[in-house]
């Protein structure tokens, strides 16, 4: 089934942006959410600065409402939450990423195939191949050597999606 979203009158937007900064993580979290689902694109920059948000499921949300809106200029800001100490908000910028697909996003996506955690990995590799850039061609094929067969299979599936574009 399929979500209808609506935009939201601006004096909602303003109630919520208010509310991204509220003492309550649980009305920040709440106006991330909504703010995502609005549709309403004045609601990207400010979801980008309530991105150093000092609770890491506010920052998840945040990420996921960027993704919802998918404008490029929440990248530099999603770009910076790769680098989150938190693996969530690093897979919910990852998502994110990949909803937007702005290739700006890929040198940055291809340094995760790095990342510690396998969930990075396997997003990561998912994003570039969505992305279609050939420069993820030779990280991902070094990701052949992975220790983990979801990690070597995700980039296998991206490689093919990337050669499939290139013919």
């Amino acid at each position: 089934m399929r979500t209808l979203i609506f935009p939201v009158c601006n004096t909602d937007i303003s109630r919520l942006i208010t509310e991204l900064h509220d003492p309550t993580l649980k009305k920040r979290r709440s106006a991330a959410l909504h703010l995502g689902k609005s549709g309403n694109l004045s609601a990207v920059l400010p979801l980008v600065a309530a991105l150093s948000d000092i609770h890491p499921i506010v920052r998840c949300e945040i990420a996921q409402a960027l993704g919802r809106l998918g404008d490029p200029s929440a990248v530099a800001g999603l770009i910076v939450c790769l680098d989150d100490p938190n693996v969530d908000v690093r897979a919910s910028a990852i998502a994110a990423l990949g909803k937007i697909k702005d290739r700006d996003a890929v040198d940055p996506l291809i340094g995760c195939l790095c990342d510690r955690e396998i969930i990075i990995r396997i997003g990561a590799a998912e994003v570039l191949g969505k992305l279609g850039d050939r420069r993820a061609i030779e990280p991902l094929k070094n990701l052949g050597h992975d220790p983990f067969s979801d990690v070597r299979d995700a980039a296998a599936a991206a490689l093919r999606k990337l050669r499939l574009r290139s013919r």
